[in-house]
């Protein structure tokens, strides 16, 4: 691809992305529009997707991204879910969605039918954590659909090369596909395990920001690559590495978890909003060579393979919810399930940019790519714009508890609570040791910076100033951010009088960006 459509593309994506935030639309259903609207204008240059770019280069940093982002913790709590839906799901809907296409579909050969029903098995890891994040969910919801996610790529990868093998005619049979199938989820496991303890100790180790940040732009490629040259699932490997790393971010030096948090969400945004342009820019690509399936026919085809889709989604949610609540031990674990989680869990089964660089990387020898191609297509879009659209509604009318933002602002109070008087008796243990002599006012400074951000979140609690409707703590930062501002201003006239140079002015005022950063915190996310 050309240079200037490639920088057309990521400007594009990111204007309507942007634009996103200021409606109630989700940005990939905009992004989506979007690109179906700017397919049909001309001079539009073809955006065919490369399976060979999108698996290995757009799919890792996405998976290592939100998984990182997960929290291991509860991924682990809710291992059952996760795993029936990530694992059997995907295998259900390979063969029931595959068994209807070819019922349906004229001259569909049942193993063609069960390659497209494993191409658009797996729900989209992006469009899954995007919309979760922007409807706000309950957390248990929202991390079963990012467990789900994370994790059925690999099932319905490696789902779809047996059925490929069986629609080209060299199948081992069920004995070689399962044996692929292991070696596919046990070896990227195992691959993720042999790199994710190195690598943290490699991150721990280097104190140079640049080159962490450098070592953590490779790690989701290093982790893929190295999985899949030993033919097994670079996916899960991704991942496995990624929730380790995540888990243990802590121990690497905040410099470095300042600059790959900025880093991480600038890349997490272009290319989410890339591959949803994308999706929508396939729509000339996947017309082409219908032939015999065009006109109502294929829309016909697109309708059924539409709705086994999301009904397939329904019959496995609803018996995997409750049947395994039969055991006690299950109910104890899991006590709060109702028929309304597995209702959105359902209803959330959005397809994604994977589902269409699957269906691309058909070879073009097997009997109906094109309609492949097409249904895949359809399908995406279907669940995208029909379920995207109506999830938001349905929640509100299901009334799910929404979090409890008081109880955790609570939870976060006392939490530094405990670690400010962790702070103060350390603090007192080492001003008593002669090395550390410290004169009272600089004393009194650590124990003022500390007083403050103790008593930060507890104010956030109390009551709201009656005019401006902030609580003290907003005050206290609005009026920080002035006070910053002021020096700001006064720092470039010295720069512009010439009385400072502008090496001078850049150590100037990134000492005051730090300081405006600790008072603003995390509410420019």
């Amino acid at each position: 691809m050309e240079v200037l459509p490639l920088v057309a593309l990521v400007a594009g994506s990111a204007v309507v992305a942007g634009a996103a935030r200021w409606t109630r639309v989700s940005a990939p259903l905009l992004l989506v529009a979007a690109g179906l609207m700017a397919s049909y204008v001309p001079g539009v240059p073809s955006y065919a997707l490369d399976p060979h770019i999108v698996l290995p280069l757009l799919l890792p940093p996405l998976l290592y991204t939100a998984a990182v982002d997960s929290s291991y913790l509860d991924l682990r709590a809710n291992m059952r879910p996760v795993a029936m839906l990530s694992v059997g799901y995907v295998l259900f809907a390979t063969v029931a969605v595959g068994y209807v296409a070819y019922l349906a579909v004229p001259g569909l050969t049942l193993p063609v039918a069960l390659v497209l029903g494993a191409v658009i098995a797996p729900p989209d890891a992006v469009a899954a954590t995007a919309i979760a994040r922007k409807l706000g969910l309950p957390n248990r919801i929202t991390t079963i659909l990012q467990g789900e996610s994370l994790v059925n790529d690999a099932t319905a990868i490696t789902a779809y090369k047996v059925a490929l093998a069986a629609a080209v005619g060299v199948s081992a049979g069920w004995a070689g596909g399962i044996a692929e199938f292991l070696l596919a989820s046990v070896g990227g496991v195992g691959v993720g395990l042999v790199l994710m303890v190195p690598i943290h100790h490699l991150r721990k180790r280097l104190r140079e920001p640049l080159l962490q940040n450098t070592l953590s732009l490779l790690i989701p490629f290093v982790a893929y690559a190295a999985a899949e040259r030993v033919h097994a699932s670079g996916v899960l490997a991704v991942v496995v590495v990624a929730l380790y790393l995540g888990h243990r971010n802590w121990q690497v030096d905040f410099a470095t978890r300042l600059q790959e948090e900025a880093v991480w969400r600038m890349i997490a945004f272009i290319l989410e909003s890339v591959v949803f342009a994308l999706i929508g820019l396939q729509l000339p690509v996947v017309l082409k060579g219908l032939g015999e399936y065009e006109g109502w026919h294929a829309a016909t085809y697109a309708l059924v393979v539409f709705v086994a889709v999301v009904v397939a989604r329904f019959v496995w949610v609803f018996p995997a919810t409750f049947l395994p609540r039969l055991s006690e031990r299950i109910r104890e674990r899991e006590p709060d399930t109702n028929w309304k989680s597995p209702v959105i869990v359902g209803w959330a089964g959005m397809r994604g940019v994977v589902s269409l660089a699957i269906a691309f990387s058909v070879p073009i020898s097997v009997p109906h790519r094109n309609l492949i191609l097409f249904l895949t297509f359809t399908t995406v879009i279907g669940t995208l714009v029909v379920q995207g659209l109506t999830l938001p509604p349905l929640i509100r009318l299901l009334r799910l508890p929404q979090r409890d933002v008081q109880a955790e602002t609570l939870a976060e109070a006392q939490a530094q609570s405990e670690a400010s008087r962790a702070a103060e008796d350390r603090l007192a243990e080492l001003l008593a040791e002669p090395e550390n002599a410290l004169a009272p006012p600089l004393a009194e400074r650590l124990r003022t910076v500390m007083e403050r951000r103790r008593n930060a979140v507890w104010e956030r609690l109390g009551e709201v100033n009656a005019v401006t409707g902030e609580s003290a703590d907003d005050v206290y930062r609005r009026l920080a951010r002035e006070m910053i501002a002021s020096e700001r201003e006064v720092f470039v006239t010295l720069r512009d009088q010439r009385r400072i140079d502008d090496e001078m002015l850049r150590s100037l005022l990134r000492r005051l960006d730090l300081e405006e950063a600790a008072a603003y915190r995390e509410d420019v996310a």
